[in-house]
């Protein structure tokens, strides 16, 4: 029985999410097919200027072939050194740092961000950013309908309201969201 094997947790992780080279898991694949019909519609990313709202680093390093400059922006500092092409800056997605407002970009980038910067008005206020900032978008958000909630790997997740999600969250092994006790299970849930 599965529940009994106490490795079945994590190799359900690993072929789901998380596989050492992030190709063999269903979302390393799915990633790979993402990137692939990302190059497809800009074959000329290798000239590119490119601001991405919220992504990390590590995402634009792994890609084969990479943008002429990438300025990414998020909330919180990513810790790492990276190459000259690759800039980071703090600032907030919905209402850009002053220079930034100032600069444009051949294409702005954004994965799974759209859902997380609040409610309609900051989603507006988002959607103004990307439009002022590029004649050419590639924003990509989960689809709340398909029937596994992304973050947490849990059928129909999204569904369930936030007190129940909370207490779901407190306990269910996968996804990429942990929660070590209610406080921090109820911030989760609220920031998605």
């Amino acid at each position: 029985m599965a529940g009994s094997d106490p490795a079945f947790a994590p190799r359900l992780v690993e072929r789901l999410i998380s596989s050492p080279t992030g190709s063999t898991s269903l979302a390393g694949r799915a990633r790979q097919r993402r990137w692939a019909e990302f190059h497809r519609r800009f074959p000329d990313l290798a000239q590119m200027r490119v601001l991405d709202l919220g992504g990390v680093p590590a995402a634009w390093q792994r890609l084969p072939q990479r943008p002429a400059e990438v300025v990414l922006v998020n909330l919180l500092p990513q810790p790492v050194r990276t190459p000259p092409w690759l800039v980071q800056v703090e600032g907030d997605a919905c209402q850009l740092p002053d220079r930034l407002r100032r600069e444009r970009f051949d294409l702005v980038y954004s994965n799974s961000v759209l859902e997380h910067v609040g409610g309609h008005a900051r989603r507006q206020a988002f959607a103004e950013t990307v439009h002022a900032a590029a004649g050419r978008h590639w924003v990509q958000t989960p689809y709340r309908y398909f029937p596994i909630e992304p973050h947490w790997l849990f059928p129909g997740f999204q569904f369930i309201p936030p007190a129940g999600q909370a207490a779901l969250s407190q306990w269910w092994p996968f996804g990429h969201i942990r929660s070590a006790d209610r406080r921090d299970a109820v911030a989760g849930v609220l920031a998605v």
